[in-house]
């Protein structure tokens, strides 16, 4: 059974900065994409980075490049995404998802497992 669990979320000032953990477990793929997805109150899920097995290949939305990093951790099961310079409009649920069908994507609809998502808050 596919597990996919997030930890970090909470609250944070503007400015600030919070790491999020997604590890997941029951995966036999190896060569499979992790992203990051989130989702505010009324608005549709949307894409904020993603990383290939090798790390080699890191795209971020436009609204989080340069203030986000995402990577793995050395047990490879486990994905990061350092958020920094945090701005009120980063308020959201926070998914990991995991893509084990093939090349990187950018769309929620070609990822195959979700965790339960992590709340990220930001006071202005």
């Amino acid at each position: 059974q596919v597990q996919l669990v997030e930890s970090g979320g909470g609250l944070v000032q503007a400015g600030g900065s919070l790491r999020l953990s997604c590890t997941a477990s029951g995966l036999t793929s190896r060569t499979y994409v992790v992203g990051w997805f989130r989702q505010a109150p009324g608005k549709e899920r949307e894409f904020v980075a993603a990383i290939t097995w090798s790390g080699s290949i890191t795209p971020y939305a436009d609204s989080v490049k340069g203030r986000f990093t995402i990577f793995r951790g050395n047990a490879r099961n486990t994905v990061f995404l350092q958020m920094g310079s945090l701005k009120p409009e980063d308020k959201a649920v926070y998914y990991c998802a995991v893509d084990i069908s093939g090349p990187l994507q950018l769309d929620a609809r070609d990822y195959n497992y979700w965790g339960q998502g992590t709340q990220v808050t930001v006071s202005s």
